[in-house]
């Protein structure tokens, strides 16, 4: 199955910008047949949404924590999907989880049931 590794978490301020990067180094042949995602999970909170990409990369959908601070995009010619964080809140602050799905369009992906998963990478956001 396909192994995602994401990348690019650290600690920042409030209204700095990050941005995760996460790569899939298996199957990575199947990346133009995943729709890709990522989540994030606080302390103590249920993993949430965050942002879903399509396959061809031209369909996006965003939580309305983030919506207009955050940019999902992916290289498919990389097998590389990244989320660019500007403005960042505290409130941001998760474990964020790349993740992707085979069958699912990048709608129903929202959900947060997809078939693989990244081991996160740690953002926080002091202020």
């Amino acid at each position: 199955q396909p192994q995602l590794e994401e990348s690019g978490g650290g600690l920042v301020q409030a209204g700095s910008s990050l941005r995760l990067s996460c790569v899939v180094s298996r199957h990575a042949d199947n990346f133009n047949n995943f729709a890709m995602g990522w989540f994030r999970q606080a302390p103590g909170k249920e993993r949430e949404f965050v942002a879903t990409i399509s396959r061809a990369g031209t369909g996006t959908l965003y939580a309305d924590s983030v919506k207009g601070r955050f940019t999902i995009s992916r290289d498919n010619a990389k097998s590389t999907v990244n989320l660019q964080m500007n403005s960042l809140k505290p409130e941001d602050t998760a474990v964020y989880y790349c993740a992707a799905d085979a069958a699912k369009s990048y709608v129903m992906s929202t959900r947060g049931q997809m078939d693989f998963w990244g081991k996160g990478t740690l953002v926080t956001v002091s202020s």
